[in-house]
């Protein structure tokens, strides 16, 4: 398990990845791209408070659901991002 900090670090550039790559992608479309850019913005408060509120006792547990939960969240939104 990697410490808080890194994995902090981790999803911030994930988050910022996707913000860049959203704005790359979906010059044509101000209304979907100012969407999107939300979007990435809430994922990235999620999970990052997420990482804030480890349950006690269940770590373990805790971060297996938390990467393949973050793994089907960035998955979703980079499909987004290329539609």
């Amino acid at each position: 398990m990697a410490s808080r900090r890194k994995l902090k670090k981790a999803v911030n550039y994930i988050a910022g990845e996707l913000f860049v790559s959203c704005m790359l992608c979906n010059d044509n479309n101000k209304e979907k791209s100012d969407e999107l850019l939300v979007e990435v913005l809430n994922f990235q408060d999620e999970f990052v408070s997420r990482i804030n509120h480890t349950e006690q006792g269940r770590a373990k547990m805790f971060y297996r659901k938390f990467y393949t939960d973050f793994d089907l969240a960035v998955d979703k939104l980079s499909e987004k991002i290329e539609l």
